[in-house]
């Protein structure tokens, strides 16, 4: 797997995901990838029309998608939005306090994305993680 402290990804929840879902775990990556790309286009379309309403959806289920694969930065960036849309509707605003959420999304996302789909890739060579300190010949 990629570094234990990845930023991105919570690899030890990627791993359980993976375990727990088997061979279709693969496949709903895919969905992933598929329902990721709809939301986040979504997302940034409610936010080009000023919104509200229509942000709260494809954030709650990136959110949830997200946090199934262990990217939990992109999972939480999407509930900020989330909650930021469902805050304006309350108020009955425009989401502009979102803006700045929504900018970081799509680039996060595709970030994310690439690891998780590296990661999955059966073709990528892995290396074990070396314990201790190598020695050395003098």
């Amino acid at each position: 797997m990629t570094t234990a402290n990845d930023p991105l990804v919570n690899w030890d929840a990627f791993a359980q995901a993976r375990a727990e879902l088997g061979a279709n775990f693969v496949r709903i990556l895919g969905y992933f990838r598929e329902d990721g790309v709809k939301s986040v286009s979504q997302i940034e379309e409610a936010m080009r029309a000023h919104n509200a309403t229509a942000m709260v959806i494809p954030a709650h289920t990136l959110k949830g998608e997200a946090r199934q694969f262990g990217a939990d930065p992109l999972a939480e960036l999407a509930e900020t939005i989330e909650m930021t849309a469902r805050a304006c509707i309350e108020r009955h605003d425009t989401p502009t306090q979102a803006l700045e959420f929504v900018v970081q999304l799509r680039p996060l996302f595709e970030t994310t994305l690439g690891l998780l789909e590296r990661e999955a890739n059966p073709l990528v060579e892995r290396k074990p993680a070396a314990f201790g300190r190598r020695a050395f010949a003098n």
